[in-house]
């Protein structure tokens, strides 16, 4: 071999090391590199299921949150209508005596400052709206501020009928569509049903209960009477009548003379030793 053939074999020996070599450091940077992207894919994988659980738990919370909120918004049933007698009933032991404040025919003229006169005496109503009266947009300002003050908002019929003279279809609009309206201005569909005249039938009955309302009449009131259209006398009966007894269902009206009356009553009320119920607390259907 000549010295020239020697050289050019050592130096193809030395390419092929290099080469070797080459090969080598490039499989060790792809092995490293895959490595790195593996634990970048786990790191990311274990991040995604991190924010997963948290949203998860947030979401959680928040719903949590949200039933808490509506369990203190509610207040606890302590109250109970009797059907058979329209009283209203204590749901625990007790030996205070109670009554229920109820005004028909709202809002028409005096319902929002009877409203603001119980507010100032920290007593609840329920107000008995005829959908009639909420046609206007004063209506609807008025019955929105009642409603806005925490007084319970009750079903009175869309026009005041006699229930009894009318067809079941008349019936149901009757009802259907005045909670559907109240609904609209409120935000939410009344407990109550007190049909014009105490003058139920047995279809209205079963829309009001399809409808998840209670049954409600009374017990006594006096306002539309003549002898009693005027503040001293509607307020002395109101309180001194032989039919106040426990558990009484109060009924009254939108009127000038009950409107001027009604401190009176309550502060009479209140001074024989009577609590007024929150209607709030008035025990809703199963």
């Amino acid at each position: 071999m000549s010295k020239s053939s020697f050289y050019l074999v050592i130096i193809f020996a030395v390419l092929i090391i290099i080469a070797g070599c080459t090969t080598t450091v490039e499989q060790d940077e792809i092995s490293d590199q895959e490595a790195i992207e593996e634990i970048e894919e786990k790191e990311q994988g274990n991040s995604d299921s991190k924010e997963f659980e948290s949203g998860e738990d947030e979401s959680k919370s928040k719903d949590q949150q949200t039933e808490d909120n509506n369990s203190e918004q509610k207040p606890k049933a302590l109250y109970k209508v009797n059907e058979t007698n329209w009283k209203v009933e204590s749901l625990t032991e007790s030996e205070q005596n109670i009554v229920l404040l109820t005004i028909d025919d709202a809002p028409d003229k005096y319902s929002a400052d009877m409203a603001d006169a119980l507010n100032e005496l920290g007593a609840g109503a329920i107000f008995f709206v005829n959908g009639h009266f909420i046609e206007s947009e004063k209506g609807q300002a008025d019955l929105k501020k009642i409603h806005d003050m925490g007084f319970e908002i009750g079903n009175h019929t869309m026009n005041h009928p006699n229930l009894k003279e009318l067809s079941e279809e008349e019936q149901y609009r009757e009802i259907v569509e005045l909670n559907d309206l109240i609904e609209e201005v409120i935000g939410e569909r009344p407990r109550f049903f007190r049909a014009p005249f105490g003058a139920n039938t047995a279809y209205s009955e079963s829309v009001v209960r399809d409808e998840g309302m209670i049954l409600m009449n009374w017990t006594y009131g006096y306002d539309w009477e003549a002898e009693y259209m005027e503040k001293e006398a509607l307020a002395d009966i109101m309180v001194n009548t032989p039919l106040l007894t426990n558990g009484a269902n109060i009924l009254m009206h939108d009127r000038e003379w009950t409107m001027e009356a009604i401190k009176d009553i309550v502060t009479g009320l209140k001074e024989k030793g009577y609590d007024i119920v929150d209607p709030r607390e008035i025990k809703g259907l199963e």
